[in-house]
């Protein structure tokens, strides 16, 4: 257990580790006579990751999986080795949290066959076995990613936030105000956010900024108004902006309406991986997806459903900084 000087020690190297800034998704592009940052965010596709009349119960095919995740990271980072790629975005000698989604149970979670491909390579690029942890914010969340409870340090970790705790003292921006599990705080120097993609009776879409609702005590505060702005000043807190700096979103199969739980009826299969750096321009795409899929089926808008996702608007405030939902500024990679 740590006392808190070497947490406050701890906690400081891991905000100036990821504070330094990855360079990697944001490209100078020429929007006419002047550069103009965007933010890159890959959109990787296999329309046979689920072979053919996929069923409910179905798991993607684990070899085109890790296949999909190569070609991702590869295109995102410019490196045409993954191993490479992955070297240039993880630290190689710190503790690489994967906060999954297993919130809507076993049919609509992280896919097992995914967490354990970023898991595959993380070692593989030289990350030591106990420097990986899977996390969510309960057991049973994390059951339903597929992940058994594992402690054991010199093996993968798979643990949830009521097993590790959370901080005593609570963490405020804005209207956010709540507890922050010891996982993301203390045993992690980098998170990589592992949301999946889904439709959400509050917010209208849940994807990577939303995901962060498991890592605090009592999220049900923060879901007023649609989650806005609460889902954009919790992604401000300090920790969770500095350590939560890259994404794989899940969206191989995915719930168009009635989330965030399992909706057999509305289930259907993007077969997708959404990579990226900019927690806002990753959502304003999962948004992008959900309305074009509820459209095609005869649905209303989110907005006309009563349910549209303005924090994303909000994330991207300059007030925030968060990243941005201006389509100009986000280069798609589409793969």
């Amino acid at each position: 257990m740590k006392d808190r000087r070497e947490f406050l020690k701890e906690v400081a190297a891991g905000a100036v580790l990821m504070s330094s800034g990855s360079k990697l998704g944001v490209a100078a592009i020429r929007d006419g006579n002047t550069q103009v940052s965007k933010s890159k965010v890959v959109i990787a596709r296999d329309p046979a990751l689920h072979g053919t009349g996929a069923t409910t119960s179905q798991q993607p095919d684990p070899e085109r999986v890790k296949n999909l995740l190569d070609r991702a990271i590869t295109a995102y980072t410019g490196h045409s080795k993954p191993v490479a790629a992955w070297k240039s975005i993880v630290p190689m000698d710190k503790v690489i949290g994967l906060k999954v989604n297993g919130l809507g149970g076993k049919g609509i979670a992280t896919h097992p066959v995914l967490i354990m491909a970023v898991v595959d390579r993380l070692q593989q690029a030289g990350v030591l076995p106990g420097n990986i942890v899977v996390w969510d914010q309960n057991r049973h969340f994390l059951e339903s990613c597929g992940m058994a409870v594992n402690t054991m340090p010199y093996k993968m970790r798979a643990y949830s936030s009521d097993v590790a705790g959370w901080e005593d003292e609570e963490s405020a921006w804005g209207v956010a105000r709540i507890r922050i599990t010891k996982i993301l705080t203390r045993d992690c120097a980098m998170v990589i956010n592992m949301p999946i993609l889904k439709d959400h009776s509050g917010a209208g879409v849940t994807f990577a900024m939303k995901n962060m609702y498991g890592v605090v005590d009592k999220p049900y505060t923060l879901h007023a108004n649609n989650c806005n702005p609460a889902a954009a000043d919790l992604n401000c807190i300090p920790v969770i902006r500095d350590k939560v700096r890259f994404t794989i979103g899940d969206a191989m199969s995915s719930v168009y309406d009635g989330g965030p739980g399992f909706r057999p009826e509305r289930l259907w299969y993007p077969n997708t991986l959404l990579i990226g750096e900019d927690r806002v321009a990753l959502d304003t795409i999962a948004w992008e997806m959900i309305e074009h899929k509820r459209a095609e089926e005869g649905l209303p808008t989110l907005e006309a459903a009563g349910r549209p996702p303005h924090y994303i608007a909000a994330a991207a405030d300059p007030s925030r900084g968060l990243g941005t939902n201006d389509p100009k500024r986000i280069q798609r990679v589409e793969i």
